[in-house]
């Protein structure tokens, strides 16, 4: 990759990191704390990735804010109803995941669904672009 190409590509990560901090603030308190810990984590592990997996895991993140940012929106709009946040896998997604890959969603999906939580995780449709 040349020093342009490596810059933008730093550039981008950059930009996508904080935007994902950014949205997170629209969730409850300890969704966000979950989130950015795990957003933190993916990204750091993601450092020293090819360069395919590199666009693959931003197009994935690309994805994930446009979703949070769209509940985010809606949960404003209906500010009388409990917020909801999540979205479903699809069977041909999950066939994709690594078996770390696999116990880490488990993991995540356990701690963000524990009991006394103050959301709930719903499956919901495609972004609206």
């Amino acid at each position: 990759m040349s020093g342009a190409m490596r810059a933008l590509h730093v550039s981008r990560v950059r930009t996508l990191y904080r935007r994902l901090l950014q949205l997170h603030r629209a969730l409850p308190p300890d969704l966000k704390a979950l989130g950015d810990q795990y957003v933190k984590d993916e990204f750091r592990r993601h450092k020293t990735v090819g360069s395919d997996e590199a666009q693959r895991f931003l197009q994935e993140w690309e994805m994930y804010a446009a979703v949070l940012w769209q509940q985010a929106i809606k949960n404003r709009q209906n500010s009388t109803e409990k917020a909801c946040f999540g979205t479903s896998l699809s069977e041909e997604k999950l066939n994709d995941f690594r078996d770390e890959q696999i116990g880490q969603l488990q993991e995540l999906m356990q701690e963000a669904t524990k009991p006394n939580r103050q959301f709930s995780i719903t499956e919901s449709r495609k972004p609206e672009v």
